[in-house]
């Protein structure tokens, strides 16, 4: 079992920079590959990035590359979603998932998750 607990949200103005967390404990964690995702209001769940157990970067949505930067730190068992150049189409629910396989972009395929963190983005 894996435990996720995601942190670093908040409120932010148009153009600012965040850097959330996606803290882990349980199992093995450094062999799974985790994705962030975010649910915006009305809309669906979408990944915006994902990354390998190996520190290899599989996922960059459209919307986000550029500006978005997801790294690692296995030692601390932490995955980290580095957002620059925030807009409000940001504005999101982020979720971190994890699967001891699955890397794609399937929501339903991963089988942990955290609690989810709040991004606004408004003046």
């Amino acid at each position: 079992q894996v435990q996720l607990v995601e942190s670093g949200g908040g409120l932010v103005q148009p153009g600012g920079s965040l850097r959330l967390s996606c803290a882990a404990s349980g199992r093995t964690f450094s062999n799974y590959p985790v994705g962030w995702f975010r649910r915006a209001p009305g809309k669906e769940r979408e990944m915006v990035a994902g990354i390998g157990g190996n520190n290899i970067v599989t996922y960059y949505a459209d919307s986000v590359k550029g500006r978005f930067t997801i790294s690692r730190d296995n030692a601390k068992s932490t995955v980290y979603l580095r957002m620059n150049s925030l807009t409000p189409e940001d504005t999101a629910v982020y979720y971190c998932a994890a699967d001891y396989a699955y890397s794609g972009r399937s929501a339903i395929q991963y089988n942990y998750w955290g609690q989810g963190t709040q991004v606004t983005v408004s003046s």
